[in-house]
């Protein structure tokens, strides 16, 4: 399964992320790594983070507050597209996983599941 950065990019905006935050480059290409393995969202700490951090020459760390910088932009912009995202009344802010969650099913194409690869 492939995301391209186009579909991620114009996602994000509707969700009122710019590209003037540097966690919205690290986002998409954590989406892109999740669709290629999605067993990287059980783990980003581990499996996913530090393959973004290298490819952009940083530290796994900033890479989670960067897309925590970016998940706090979404939620205060547009946190009803959100929602409808995540099928569900979101009660508090989802944490960076939970975000790279959301946005990775929204992505999918309909009908498709993680098992069909």
């Amino acid at each position: 399964m492939k995301i391209h950065s186009e579909d991620a990019y114009h996602l994000l905006y509707r969700l009122g992320a710019t590209a003037n935050y540097t966690g919205f480059s690290y986002l998409v290409r954590a989406l892109q790594l999740c669709a290629e393995e999605p067993e990287r969202l059980l783990l980003v700490t581990k499996w996913l983070y530090p393959d973004v951090a290298k490819q952009y020459g940083t530290k796994w760390k900033a890479v989670e507050r960067d897309i925590r910088t970016v998940g706090r932009v979404i939620w205060n912009s547009n946190r009803p597209l959100l929602e409808t995202l995540a099928r569900r009344e979101l009660s508090q802010k989802p944490c960076t996983a939970q975000l790279l969650a959301i946005l990775h099913a929204s992505l999918l194409p309909s009908g498709s599941s993680t098992d069909e690869e």
